[in-house]
């Protein structure tokens, strides 16, 4: 069969960019749709674009009905710092036929080699705050609300195309309460004195919007030569993402560790799963899904690990360890039972965290590669 593309142009053609993934994942257990709204803002106004180029295509069947969409970006910022000529590609969904990924890589290959471009990889976002990575195993898993979720064919049809592994992440499933009790309380307590910390009060701090911000410019430091492919957020990334995530969190499943010069050392961060709220809610928060999303946040057995990390001059003195079994406290005390790591590069030493406790190996997800002829 023959398929045409054609770039994104208006709002019709955003909407059907955006709601194509329902009819692809009609009947799948494990898809977890994400908001409309969301979608839109990322797509057509996140804070990266003010420095990142991007273009979005259809491909259509005969009929022009939608069978797969794609997203080309190009973020200056990295290839800069890292010496290359990538664009990424997200919002990959097709399907099964390799036909339909073929026009619309071409599409996004044209324009990237158009601008410069040598290499294409993906699925990524803007930056390392967004959903990416291909699923090529847990398939038969639950997606989390953060994550992409994906058909099992997508990989043969990439590989088809000539593309190749470049990195993956790995995700593990892991009992909640792990690590407290009476003999770590006392081995923290001990810690927390020796180095002189505190545990600051989440509330106040998430409504401090400088403590916010050191919070993130910590992060940056923390990630920045440690992480594979990360590229420190800029000022607007830091300010949308205030904006957009702390006033959700939950004081109960978050944990920030101050040192003597009031500068954060550590910090976990957690949210009750909201997957199957999110299922119900289909893609709006109104007018029904706010209240399946009240109730999951509500009443929960599983947690979402968001962000664990330690700032620079505080990794490798026990404090990573601290933080985990305060966690591990907070939800016990919450009733949560099982917790699930936010996908991790396969070789950032921080994956070996993990492995000290009780774990499996959840799901793990795949870039890949290849250069533009």
């Amino acid at each position: 069969m023959l398929y045409r593309v054609r770039e994104v142009t208006g709002k019709r053609d955003l909407k059907r960019f955006i709601r194509f993934p329902e009819s692809l994942y009609k009947g799948c257990s494990q898809y977890v749709p994400p908001l409309h709204k969301g979608q839109e803002h990322e797509l057509m106004h996140a804070a990266s674009l003010k420095y990142c180029q991007r273009k979005m295509w259809l491909a259509e069947d005969a009929s022009g009905k939608v069978v797969g969409r794609i997203c080309a970006m190009i973020n200056p910022r990295y290839n800069e710092k890292y010496g290359t000529r990538r664009v990424r590609f997200g919002w990959f969904d097709l399907i099964e036929d390799v036909e339909v990924a073929r026009v619309l890589f071409d599409a996004a290959e044209t324009w990237a080699k158009e601008h410069g471009m040598e290499e294409i990889h993906g699925p990524l976002y803007y930056n390392t705050l967004g959903r990416q990575g291909m699923l090529v195993e847990g398939f038969d898993k639950l997606a989390p609300f953060s994550c992409l979720y994906n058909h099992p064919y997508y990989a043969d049809i990439v590989q088809e195309l000539g593309f190749e592994k470049e990195c993956d992440w790995i995700q593990y499933m892991m009992p909640a309460d792990k690590g407290s009790g009476n003999r770590l309380k006392e081995i923290s307590d001990r810690l927390m004195q020796r180095h002189n910390l505190r545990i600051a009060d989440f509330d106040v701090l998430k409504k401090d919007r400088n403590m916010v911000r050191q919070f993130f410019r910590m992060y940056n430091e923390s990630f920045d030569g440690q992480v594979y492919n990360f590229v420190p957020f800029t000022e607007d990334e830091v300010e949308e993402e205030i904006d957009q995530i702390i006033g959700q969190l939950d004081r109960r499943l978050c944990c920030v560790i101050m040192d003597a010069d009031d500068e954060i050392a550590a910090f976990g961060i957690a949210m009750p799963s909201v997957s199957k709220a999110m299922q119900k809610a289909k893609g709006s928060l109104f007018p029904f899904g706010w209240y399946h999303v009240l109730m999951a946040m509500k009443d929960f057995t599983c947690l979402d690990l968001m962000l664990v990390g330690a700032a620079p001059k505080w990794q490798n003195t026990g404090v990573s360890a601290l933080i985990h079994g305060m966690m591990a406290q907070q939800a016990q005390e919450c009733g949560a039972k099982w917790a699930l790591a936010n996908p991790q590069i396969e070789t950032n030493t921080a994956v070996n965290v993990w492995t000290r406790y009780d774990h499996e190996l959840w799901m793990r997800r795949r870039c890949w590669i290849k250069k533009i002829k």
